[in-house]
């Protein structure tokens, strides 16, 4: 049986990375003294744009698994970042709020991730920004169809 030969898929190339732009925002994070996790960020971001969300559209928009995304509140929640308060009308549900600790985190991680932004794109046009996230979007749809 012949192994496929995956270096001329696009696979390896957009997990490597993926996994390499992570580890540059880490160490971006360090070097800027923000004791700040990615997803924790990307929590932020969403709260920042949409504050008040239930957990469990908190874990649909960041693609968490309900349990990862409860541990990750939790964490948040004992550096003040974010709260979570019980539905008004059902008791059974939590909403999740940026803090204006967490806010002030996310502000000043803005810059961080713009000079990220800049680092990622050095060298490319604008044109070729675009197709990449087209043809990226295209890849995200032949995996979940139903986005």
């Amino acid at each position: 049986m012949d192994l496929p030969d995956l270096e001329k898929s696009i696979m390896p190339w957009i997990g490597k990375t993926g996994k390499w732009i992570g580890l540059y925002i880490m160490d971006k994070f360090k070097e800027h003294d923000l004791n700040l996790t990615i997803e924790q960020w990307i929590v932020l971001k969403v709260l920042h744009e949409q504050d008040g969300l239930i957990q469990n559209e908190l874990a649909d928009i960041t693609n968490r698994n309900k349990t990862s995304l409860t541990r990750l509140i939790q964490t948040m929640e004992k550096y003040h970042l974010i709260a979570k308060y019980p539905d008004k009308k059902d008791k059974r549900i939590n909403r999740i709020f940026l803090t204006k600790k967490g806010s002030e985190v996310f502000k000043s991680a803005f810059p961080i991730m713009d000079e990220i932004k800049g680092a990622l794109q050095k060298g490319l046009t604008k044109a070729e920004v675009q197709t990449m996230i087209h043809l990226l979007k295209k890849v995200q749809k032949n995996i979940r169809p139903d986005l």
